[in-house]
Parts: structure tokens; C-alpha cells; sequence
């Protein structure tokens, strides 16, 4: 099957793009939270990967070419923040103080818990950029010394639970003003994140947007201070 595959130059297109839109089915068919399509679809890869004994590299030969798509579509974000400039213009000074409280309070969080648990300083530097997006998040990794390809599953673990959990978190908390909803959930979990805002209304969407964008500055600022700290 293997070999099969290798001859097949879009196999590893065709599966990613069947996987999400299964999840995309099942989540439009069940309502459900935990029918994420970026999870559905992981899930569904490895399995087809593992049950048909097709190897990563095989896979990933084909599928690479849609990661070139992640840039774009990280820009094409800025589209709801300028329909809804006005909200950034009414409270500049919350809004600037959220996103860099968003920064430091993931940064300082893993710092402490590489201390508790005695990372090292790769497994560290590794961990840091887990809140931004991964065009940027892999970049910092391989500059500090880290392993790029948990980065990436960092990142992703971090967007699908804020995908998940955005919603009710905030509500446990009170949460409640449009902006600081999308705020909160564009500083913890990036694009899956902010998809999950812009389901949620216009306004969650654009200042998710907007944290995603700027903390992925902030955190390139940043990130050299916290990676020498270990």
C-alpha cells in the first residue's frame, strides 16, 4: 500500500482535504464542540496512516503543499478586524493592556512549569510560542534552539482546546463583553481559536483577530528575554 501511495502525487492533498470535511460534516450534523474539524481530521489521518501502513514521509510529501496556504489565510484575518475598526478606535487603552496581559501570562506560565517539572532548555524554548500562530511559532523554535515539530503539535493542542473551551470558559468567568471575549480567546489560542470567535459574532471575530496578529509580534519581541531565563 505503501508503494502505492508514493506513485500517487496528491494522496496526502486528498486525504487532509476528506478528513476536514468529514469533521466539518460532523460538526454541522452534531453541534458538538468536540467534533472540531481540525481534530476530526488528525484523527482520522493517523488511523487511515496507521491502519494502511502508509508512512509520515509518504503522506507528508503530498500534503506539505496546502501548508503554503497558512500565511494567506492568516492575513485574510485582518478582513473582520477592519469592518469592525471602530471597537478598536472606542477602547485602545483595554485593548493593548488584554493582548500583552494575553503574552505575559503564557510566557510566565511556562516558564513556571518548566521550572516544576525540570525541562530543559530546548524542551523550554520549545514550549514558548505554543499561543501564537504556527508560521511564526516553528520559525522561533528552530532560531532558540527548540524541536520545531512539537512546537506545532503544541500549537495545535492549544488552538483545539481554545476552540473547544473558549466559549464556556468565558461564560464561567463572566465574560461577557464582545471584545474582551474575542480578545481573551485570540491571546490563548490563536487561528483555531479565532474561528471559534468568528462563530460566536462579528466583533469576537475581529478582536480575536486582532490578538492573534499582535501577539504574534509582541511574543518575537518578547520571547528572547523569557528564553534566556533558563
Amino acid at each position: 500500500m505503501n508503494e502505492f501511495v508514493a506513485g500517487i502525487a496528491s494522496f496526502g492533498i486528498l486525504l487532509t482535504i476528506a478528513a476536514y470535511q468529514l469533521g466539518a460534516y460532523l460538526r454541522k450534523k452534531t453541534g458538538s464542540v468536540f467534533c472540531n474539524p481540525m481534530l476530526v481530521a488528525t484523527a482520522t489521518v493517523i488511523a487511515v496512516l496507521l491502519v494502511f501502513k502508509i508512512d509520515y514521509a509518504t503522506y507528508y510529501d503530498g500534503a506539505r503543499f496546502i501548508g503554503y496556504l497558512l500565511t494567506p489565510t492568516t492575513v485574510c484575518l485582518a478582513v473582520p478586524l477592519y469592518k469592525q475598526i471602530s471597537v478598536l478606535k472606542e477602547h485602545p487603552v483595554a485593548i493593548t493592556c488584554g493582548v500583552l496581559s494575553g503574552v505575559v501570562a503564557s510566557m510566565v506560565s511556562i516558564f513556571l512549569f518548566s521550572l516544576l517539572f525540570r525541562l530543559d532548555h530546548a524542551s523550554y524554548v520549545t514550549m514558548l510560542p505554543k499561543s501564537i500562530t504556527t508560521a511564526i511559532g516553528i520559525s522561533l523554535t528552530e532560531e532558540y534552539g527548540g524541536y520545531p515539530a512539537i512546537t506545532a503539535i503544541a500549537i495545535m493542542i492549544t488552538g483545539i482546546t481554545g476552540h473547544i473551551a473558549a466559549e464556556k470558559t468565558c461564560k464561567l468567568f463572566r465574560i461577557h463583553h464582545p471584545a474582551a471575549v474575542g480578545l481573551a480567546i485570540g491571546a490563548a489560542s490563536h487561528a483555531m481559536g479565532t474561528s471559534r470567535a468568528l462563530e460566536i459574532g462579528e466583533v469576537e471575530g475581529a478582536m480575536s483577530s486582532l490578538a492573534l496578529a499582535v501577539c504574534g509580534i509582541v511574543t518575537v519581541i518578547v520571547i528572547p528575554v523569557f528564553a534566556h531565563l533558563m
